[in-house]
């Protein structure tokens, strides 16, 4: 099949699910919509009165996203769930994108993108109502934008995503480190290192290494680049810009509500993390900012890692980064997990694992793992069983198949940087220094 017919035959299967799930939320006890999309369609009703969204209890987002779903209170309930899934097929579309600028055959091209839109995992997520699919099309876009050598435009939906969903801020040092000098040269579009075949490195990781102060000072200054510069300075405009707009709208109700609970979230309920047993012993405690902050100790240092090792080889630092950050983190939900499979198709050419036996058994583990936690998690909410600890012990076993999973991913990549560096001459360099750009 081409891309056009498996684009076609993914929608149709959308359209499908959404009628589905109107059926079962009619007829059945389980709901097929998500529970937050209830929270977005009343936020978003309250918006299309002229309140503020923020009067609906926990909705926690952005106010662009009510704005979106406006129309589920003038066309159809639904219409979320069809603007959620069209940007689900979007994604689909720039997988194959990304993967064709970097020269990849198309039979390959075709099977990384049907992991996505094929798989379980991320069709039900946009049909069901949840808004990952937008988040994670904007960051393909961005990543599009750069191949491209847009940098200002790029800089535009970096701001965007970052205000809409916060978490794309981990993005921000491998993005300004894939801006070098000798990639972003003014005027020129930036080359595009090709697939070259599984098991070959299209370039090996350049040498920083100075010898004398004069060189390091030398190195210093050359992290200031036009195009590093204006990216942070435009990225950082919108963001702020957009966060001003609603601040005056809203006051600190939104800020508390969008951005500033998702820093010291505390949830006392289950879930995937391995923290959620110590929250929920200790909830009604209060606990400080230190200790609020201390769990981001183990993301940090993980990041760093990550971009100091993969920041050149873009989408799958991105990918790195990514499951990290979700296995670490103080909450994790199903839906978390489309965040790192948007990202996977972009990394499968590059990747040495043969799904006989390797791949295999690493997805059998992590669904393993996944459903071994499914299990105690269904004997405390729906039968009233008092496994607190076995479902701790659970969510240690998923962060281990995680760990797991990911080392292996590492292990068989080959590394490849996105782009290709271009030399030029010391009295080029002298010249045009305040002259690169995008």
């Amino acid at each position: 099949m081409d891309v056009r017919s498996l684009l076609l035959f993914s929608a149709l299967l959308r359209v499908l699910l959404i009628i589905y799930g109107e059926w079962q939320d009619a007829h059945m006890e389980v709901r097929y919509t998500d529970v937050d999309y209830l929270v977005f369609s009343d936020a978003a009703s309250l918006m299309a009165s002229g309140k503020s969204p923020y009067q609906r209890s926990t909705y926690r987002y952005s106010p662009l996203l009510a704005f979106l779903l406006v129309p589920n209170s003038i066309i159809h309930p639904s219409w979320g769930k069809f603007l959620f899934s069209a940007s689900d097929l979007l994604v689909g579309l720039f997988i194959h994108t990304i993967l064709e600028l970097r020269k990849v055959p198309e039979n390959l091209c075709t099977c990384a993108l049907m992991v996505w839109l094929f798989n379980p995992f991320t069709f039900s997520i946009g049909t069901r109502g949840n808004c990952e699919p937008i988040v994670c099309a904007m960051i393909l876009w961005i990543i599009i934008c750069l191949m491209n050598g847009k940098v200002l435009q790029a800089a535009f939906w970096y701001g965007l995503v970052v205000h809409f969903r916060i978490y794309p801020i981990i993005y921000s040092i491998p993005i300004i480190l894939v801006l070098d000098p000798h990639c972003f040269q003014y005027g020129l579009k930036p080359a595009l290192s090709s697939w070259v075949g599984q098991g070959n490195s299209t370039q090996s990781i350049p040498s920083t290494a100075v010898p004398d102060s004069c060189g390091i000072w030398i190195a210093w200054t050359s992290m200031f680049t036009r195009a590093r510069i204006m990216f942070g300075l435009i990225s950082g405009a919108v963001f702020f810009a957009f966060t001003g707009l609603f601040f005056y709208l809203y006051r600190w109700e939104f800020l508390h509500e969008a951005l500033l609970y998702h820093l010291t979230r505390t949830d006392p309920r289950h879930n995937f993390s391995i923290y959620f047993y110590h929250i929920y012993l200790h909830y009604e405690h209060e606990f400080s900012v230190v200790e609020r902050l201390i769990s981001f100790l183990p993301q940090f240092l993980i990041q760093l890692v990550l971009i100091i090792c993969f920041a050149q080889d873009l989408p799958f630092c991105f990918f790195a980064q990514t499951v990290a950050f979700v296995a670490f983190n103080k909450v994790i939900t199903a839906q978390y997990f489309v965040w790192f499979f948007c990202l996977l198709p972009l990394i499968l050419p590059w990747s040495n694992m043969k799904l006989k036996w390797t791949g295999l058994s690493c997805i059998l583990l992590w669904m393993g793992a996944q459903t071994h936690w499914l299990m105690w998690g269904y004997l405390l909410e729906f039968k009233g069983k008092n496994v607190f600890l076995e479902l701790w012990i659970a969510s240690i076993l998923f962060l281990a198949a995680n760990t797991f999973v990911l080392i292996k991913i590492i292990r068989y990549h080959t590394f490849s940087p996105l782009f290709q560096r271009l030399e030029f001459s010391s009295s080029d360099n002298d010249l045009g220094e305040g002259k690169k750009s995008n």
